[in-house]
């Protein structure tokens, strides 16, 4: 089952993913009693939603992450403001992760496995900036990486790319967490590249502003109106974590 998860999942990429914008695929799973999914409750949000309530009957939570190529992070991390090409890609691949999980709950169906899952954004409460399901937190469960200081999930991808998931009744083994901590300030207490690659300074070393990190994002999706919604900036991510050789 898990290979035919990810033989799905590196097709749809291939076949429908602008080629030189991404590179391969990581995929994790963890079961869907986890207790950490209960944790998110308390973590993100009381309104976090269990696997259970995704889909009735869950067995396993799969999450997968789409890394972007170096090219592109290198393109944004140049660009003065935030490049066009970032914000377009963002916007790709937020498509591509529905269609992934498209494909792949049409996969499982003919194999007589249940799946459903949350769409890969918007889907958070606009006035608290809280996930009702946070893609990185379940990847973070699935085993894909260690949360940096930035907030985001650095994966033995790097952390510049999105993230999807998807929740089956089909019980599988669960991906081991990384046991050491992939982010140089956790682990090391050094780097702060991300702090100082924060345009607006809602980032610190003491925490995330995520109102003035949003705002940003916003004036982005202002400013490429005419590219559909690009609420993203994504300076943060273009520090030595950005990409990482597997």
């Amino acid at each position: 089952m898990k290979a035919l998860i990810n033989d799905v999942l590196c097709k749809t990429i291939s076949e429908n993913g602008r080629q030189g914008l991404y590179r391969d695929p990581l995929i994790g799973f963890a079961r869907a009693d986890d207790s950490l999914f209960g944790e998110l409750k308390r973590a993100v949000g009381t309104s976090h939603l269990l696997p259970s309530d995704i889909l009735a009957g869950a067995k396993s939570v799969a999450a997968f992450f789409i890394p972007f190529s170096k090219e592109l992070v290198e393109v944004n991390k140049k660009h003065p403001y935030v490049a066009r090409e970032w914000a377009g890609a963002y916007i790709e691949t937020n498509r591509l992760i529905s269609l992934c999980c498209e494909r792949l709950a049409e996969a499982l169906t003919s194999e007589g496995v249940k799946a459903n899952w949350q769409q890969p954004t918007h889907n958070f409460d606009p006035d608290k900036l809280v996930s009702f399901w946070s893609h990185k937190h379940v990847a973070y469960i699935c085993g894909l990486g260690t949360f940096g200081l930035h907030h985001m999930l650095i994966t033995a991808a790097g952390c510049a790319g999105r993230v999807g998931s998807i929740v089956l009744d089909r019980a599988l083994d669960p991906t081991p967490r990384p046991e050491t901590q992939k982010c140089l300030f956790h682990s090391a207490g050094k780097c702060l590249a991300c702090v100082r690659n924060c345009p607006t300074g809602a980032l610190t070393r003491d925490g995330l502003d995520k109102h003035k990190c949003y705002g940003r994002c916003l004036e982005v999706d202002a400013y490429y109106s005419d590219l559909g919604l690009c609420d993203v900036c994504g300076k943060c991510a273009t520090g030595p974590c950005a990409v990482r050789e597997l």
